[in-house]
């Protein structure tokens, strides 16, 4: 069999992201017939070769599976908390293959989530260089003036290295004391629209992620999940990334 670059197969395998399987590997937590390997790009035989993670062995790949998330506010996206929070895999205990999720929504927000074991398509998804487009209505204090928009759009600086790339912003309604608007981003930083108001000075009272590249949640429930139909499987896998 060919030969597969190590983080690929840990990706593949569901055991996590690609970029995150590369920092168990630099962490020293992989092991190849019980030798710790720590460098990237490291090939190996899946028929032939004992992979382990933190010395449990891996099994063999699983069908690959995908899913969306409708996620209630109050639920993280992690599979486990300290603090003994609700977490998005509390909505999946039906799912018995390991999923990870492509682009995380905080605590306080809602929405879709996409969530696979196919770690190609997760590194895909969320790689910074890809533009796949992700679509959140926000309701936030106050009423943002055409400058403000026009400000968001051309990019926010985040940080003293990090400006967010150009995004589309429109003022779908306002109400008595608020505003909801409609914001469409390709990147995926944390928190990066909350951060975004912030800046031009509005806080954000509710945030939902409604669209993910063509998908939706429309006419899912909040804290269901549904299977992507064969159609979407095979959309999903041309979307331009």
């Amino acid at each position: 069999m060919m030969k597969v670059r190590l983080q690929k197969y840990l990706a593949n395998n569901g055991i996590d992201s690609r970029r995150k399987s590369e920092d168990l590997i630099v962490q020293g937590q992989i092991k190849v017939n019980n030798i710790v390997v720590t460098k990237l790009g490291t090939k190996i035989d899946p028929v032939i070769d004992i992979i382990k993670v933190n010395d449990k062995v891996i099994k063999k790949k699983q069908k690959n599976i995908y899913i969306i998330l409708n996620k209630p506010r109050g639920y993280l996206c992690t599979r486990h908390d300290p603090f003994g929070r609700p977490t998005i895999y509390d909505l999946l205990k039906d799912i018995k293959t390991k999923v990870n999720y492509a682009g995380r929504l905080d605590y306080l927000s809602e929405g879709l989530v996409f969530l696979t074991n196919d770690g190609d398509l997760i590194h895909h998804l969320t790689h910074p260089k890809k533009s796949v487009q992700k679509i959140y209505v926000v309701k936030i204090k106050g009423y943002p003036s055409q400058n403000d928009l026009l400000q968001l759009e051309k990019g926010i600086p985040l940080t003293e290295n990090f400006t967010t790339s150009p995004c589309k912003s429109i003022i779908l309604r306002k109400n008595k004391d608020n505003s909801i608007l409609q914001i469409t981003i390709h990147e995926g930083k944390k928190r990066q629209i909350r951060r975004m108001l912030s800046y031009i000075g509005f806080n954000v009272v509710r945030l939902k992620r409604i669209k993910i590249g063509f998908l939706t949640i429309e006419n899912l429930e909040t804290g269901k999940y549904r299977y992507l139909t064969p159609n979407e499987i095979k959309k999903i896998k041309k979307i331009e990334i």
